[in-house]
């Protein structure tokens, strides 16, 4: 039903990502995309951009209201794609999950107080810490049989100590693509249940779930640790919408939901959305559920084929198995660089503009993030600029 080969996005001028590699390389020449920042190289959906059309052509955009449609809207998509029942009431509106975070850590913690997360970590983790003047406190994961996985000992140690009020846990994670199985995500609960620290869970990737696999809204493990959680979710990932900065923070325990809509007040003033932002994820999540499983066909064709051609093709590269998101994980230690070195071979050599490993944690060191959600003619010139780059690299 849908076409997602065409190119959307040739050289814009209203993309981050876009911006960010023409500040590395002004002029990387034709055909070359960037494939960091985690939004899409595809059209959105016709049904959101022909809803949009009709809305606009039909209502005034002044100051918006939430309605019972758009509420109706999130509650039956996280029923209907998570199995997860929520009240409107637990809703709160936000113009990102970034902002959120920031609320949150403000919320739940006090200043010089500790913050964990689990890296290699989205870098906004570390950021929300830093501004709120809280210390980040480190849990890595661990690397074992080639798969990422928790460190439970290590974690239970650093939430036994009262000054660490909160955990920023990414589910699925991003940038290593694990999406948790429910015996890793029972054992987690078992341990904050324990300390009563508040876990803020990003998944904002949660519906893109590759080999049939389950994600689990880490509030349905037990009504237990419902209470002391707070799920941050969007359609921004889901549905290439990010621009349009509407996001859904899913709060039970209304004590923790009144504290977090009073950080937001403080730090910005308020939770609200703009109108458009609002109607988009209504259409998205009434109208497009059809595109959606097409494009989750489309991103595990484009994992499994660049999968196997670093297996086959490019010495010295590892890739781990993505099972949620649309962000690929590589491991480029064994090409001899630091990261430094690993970046200018990228961006001047092989012309490929990542998302760099570093920027995750001194433990993404000699990593790569790459974003697979571009047409498949766009991977394949990358990898092959990749693999002709490293065959120089070798020859030296």
């Amino acid at each position: 039903m849908y076409d997602f080969t065409p190119l959307r996005s040739q050289n814009r001028l209203d993309s981050s990502k876009w911006e960010l590699m023409r500040k590395i390389n002004p002029a990387p020449g034709p055909g070359i995309v960037p494939l960091s920042v985690a939004d899409m190289e595809f059209a959105i959906a016709p049904e959101i951009r022909q809803g949009l059309a009709e809305y606009l052509e039909s209502s005034v955009p002044g100051y918006g209201n939430l309605t019972p449609a758009y509420y109706s809207a999130v509650c039956s998509w996280m029923k209907r794609r998570r199995r997860w029942e929520i009240d409107p009431e637990w809703i709160v509106p936000s113009n990102g999950v970034v902002p959120a975070l920031f609320h949150c850590v403000d919320a739940f913690s006090e200043p010089g107080g500790g913050v964990i997360f689990m890296p290699p970590a989205y870098p906004p983790f570390y950021r929300a810490a830093a501004a709120n003047q809280r210390k980040p406190v480190l849990c890595p994961l661990v690397i074992r049989n080639g798969r990422y996985e928790m460190d439970f000992e290590t974690l239970e140690k650093l939430l036994a100590d009262p000054a660490n009020t909160v955990l920023l846990f990414c589910s699925p994670h991003n940038p290593v693509g694990r999406v948790w199985e429910k015996a890793e995500l029972e054992t987690l609960a078992g341990l904050c249940r324990k300390s009563g620290v508040t876990v803020v869970s990003d998944e904002i990737h949660n519906d893109l779930i590759f080999d049939k696999r389950t994600h689990f809204v880490l509030s349905t493990i037990s009504a237990e640790l419902a209470e002391q959680t707070v799920v941050c979710t969007a359609p921004s990932k889901t549905f290439n919408t990010a621009g349009f900065q509407a996001s859904n923070i899913i709060i039970k325990n209304p004590r923790l939901r009144e504290k977090y809509k009073e950080a937001a007040m403080r730090r910005s003033a308020g939770v609200e959305l703009n109108v458009i932002g609002a109607k988009a994820c209504e259409l998205a999540y009434t109208k497009a559920e059809a595109w959606l499983d097409e494009l989750l066909l489309v991103l595990e064709e484009n994992r499994d084929f660049t999968e196997a051609f670093i297996a086959a093709r490019i010495p010295g590269i590892k890739v781990f198995k993505t099972e949620g998101t649309y962000l690929q994980w590589w491991d480029c230690r064994e090409l001899g660089m630091d990261h430094n070195e690993l970046e200018r071979f990228m961006t001047e050599k092989a012309l490929l503009f990542l998302d760099e490993g570093h920027i995750f944690g001194s433990n993404g060191r000699g990593f790569e993030r790459i974003n697979l959600a571009a047409p498949r003619s766009i991977l394949e010139e990358a990898l092959l600029r990749l693999e002709k780059a490293v065959r120089e690299l070798r020859s030296v």
